[in-house]
């Protein structure tokens, strides 16, 4: 007798796997040991699939279990149709598991473009079905607009009371130099010593910079800049050439103080901590995937540069 197949295909998937481990092990009860049923359930399973098929798939005596032959036919098709949907489930799961879609995000432009834009590279070679539209702006736009997926921004001070911050690393502003400038101007020992030296500003140039030290210490620093800008690049592209000192989140200097092209100075002062953060519109554990792959992506590249060591540190 043939199996009807169409008919197979409409069946319940449950009593095709019991029949499939019934046939593997030769055994009701060790089948329903492994499947973490009962051998009545079993047996039951087993009955109502073949009075389905109307055949007789099994036949059993009290020390022995073996397939007839419609029970073997039906067994390929079984193991052929099982097959197929642990396929099916598998890639189910890695497109769950892999993000998928238009990813919008926006970032300051320095920072954005010295690594946002790589760890965005990264992630489309990565994730073929991922799309992404990055905007490089200082301007703080509103996450829960709609207009982006995440903002990544410097300091937590201009966040959106509604948006969820999550921090991506720690972060200082410090003073540095080029081992130019330093050799030919010297090497400031305390704070005040800057107002002797030339002092490189981003942004306003009449706002004294205010540094914290150990024990509660603070200092305001006064002085004038020859050299001011409105790009944190243009400021930072002087400072490699020696023009002058800046204060600089310690993330932007990492790789030039690994390299030794700057030099920390008055390590134990600094600017103020400003963590690089990422401002969502939603809850953590509801951030699409995409999302959380990015900025998990992001804090591991930052994280990473955070720990290079200084070449003066390499060279003790």
């Amino acid at each position: 007798m043939t199996i009807n197949r169409e008919l197979i295909m409409l069946d319940d998937l449950n009593e095709l796997k019991v029949f499939e481990r019934i046939a593997a092990r030769g055994s009701m009860t060790t089948a329903a040991r492994e499947l973490g049923l009962s051998l009545a359930v079993v047996s039951k399973r087993l009955a109502t699939l073949e009075k389905r098929v109307g055949l007789r798939l099994v036949n059993r005596t009290t020390r022995s279990l073996h397939l007839t032959e419609e029970g073997n036919r039906l067994l390929a098709d079984i193991n052929v149709a099982l097959e197929a949907l642990k396929h099916g489930e598998e890639k189910l799961l890695s497109r769950r598991n892999e993000p998928t879609g238009h990813l919008r995000v926006t970032s300051p432009v320095s920072f954005g473009q010295r690594y946002v834009v790589p760890v965005l590279a990264q992630l489309a070679a990565d994730y073929a079905q991922l799309s992404v539209a990055l905007s490089l702006s200082d301007r703080l736009v509103d996450v829960t607009g709609g207009e982006v997926d995440v903002a990544i921004r410097i300091g937590t001070g201009l966040a959106n009371q509604d948006a969820v911050v999550r921090k991506l690393a720690d972060n200082t502003r410090i003073v540095v130099a080029s081992p130019d400038y330093l050799r030919r101007r010297g090497v400031p020992e305390i704070p005040q010593d800057l107002t002797h030296h030339e002092l490189l500003r981003y942004g306003d140039d009449i706002a004294p910079w205010r540094l914290y030290g150990t024990r509660n210490r603070q200092e305001s620093v006064t002085a004038s800049a020859r050299l001011r800008a409105d790009s944190g690049d243009a400021v930072h592209t002087w400072c490699l050439s020696g023009c002058g000192i800046m204060l600089r989140s310690e993330v932007d200097v990492s790789v030039d103080l690994a390299t030794g092209r700057l030099r920390h100075i008055l390590p134990e002062w600094n600017g103020g901590h400003l963590p690089v953060v990422a401002l969502l519109p939603s809850r953590l554990s509801h951030l699409p995937l995409k999302t959380r792959v990015f900025t998990d992506m992001l804090a591991a590249k930052l994280n990473q540069l955070r720990t290079m060591p200084s070449a003066s540190n390499r060279q003790e």
